[in-house]
């Protein structure tokens, strides 16, 4: 193995072949694996105005086939690029970086109110999500991530401009990404935005 993580409830690890690997506890999508618990929260959200019937017990729904524990490692696939350079865990969240330069992250947001506060996923949404999805901010900036690492409740991420300049990201309605511009620096943290 190349490298491995650990976070509050869950671990990952990536082989030299690039292949992600992901175990322990799932309440939250962190493995990146069908969670119960989000899926009755986006059964929920999507039901909000619908009417009068109550939403779809989780059982009920399409395709329903929940991991809650993963005991032992499973392989874990991203939807475009499958080698993955670096993996880092978070108290409840998973972000990957794939040799292309790539950020994936999924995982929880936060279900206490405001939902969403801490935005450590960067997707710009305030939903926890039980699969990879690829941060568009950075895409969108041409910015290709180098470096991740997870906190409990925050991700920081090493980010370059194509061509290899070190980029900082202005202001915007998404996610802010604040990263250090100074010779030698090399961070950047998903955060919401003011």
């Amino acid at each position: 193995m190349r490298a491995v993580a650990a976070g509050g409830w869950h671990s990952a690890c990536v082989s030299d072949g690039g292949d992600l690997y992901v175990w322990g506890w799932n309440e939250s999508g962190q493995l990146g694996l069908p969670s119960r618990a989000v899926a009755e929260k986006r059964a929920e959200d999507e039901d909000v105005g619908a009417g009068p019937e109550d939403p779809p017990l989780p059982e009920e729904l399409p395709g329903a086939a929940f991991i809650s524990i993963q005991a032992f490692p499973a392989l874990l696939d991203l939807p475009l690029e499958p080698a993955v350079a670096a993996v880092s865990c978070g108290s409840r969240h998973t972000a990957a970086l794939t040799r292309g330069g790539e950020l994936y992250t999924w995982g929880w947001v936060c279900t206490a109110l405001p939902a969403g506060k801490y935005g450590q996923l960067g997707h710009g949404d305030r939903a926890n999500c039980d699969h990879p999805r690829r941060v568009e901010q950075l895409w969108a900036e041409g910015l290709r991530a180098q470096e991740v690492v997870c906190g409990p409740w925050n991700t920081y991420v090493c980010v370059l401009q194509q061509g290899g300049v070190r980029g900082s990201h202005p202001p915007s309605t998404a996610p802010a990404l604040q990263a250090g511009t100074e010779p030698g620096s090399c961070r950047a943290e998903l955060s919401p935005h003011p």
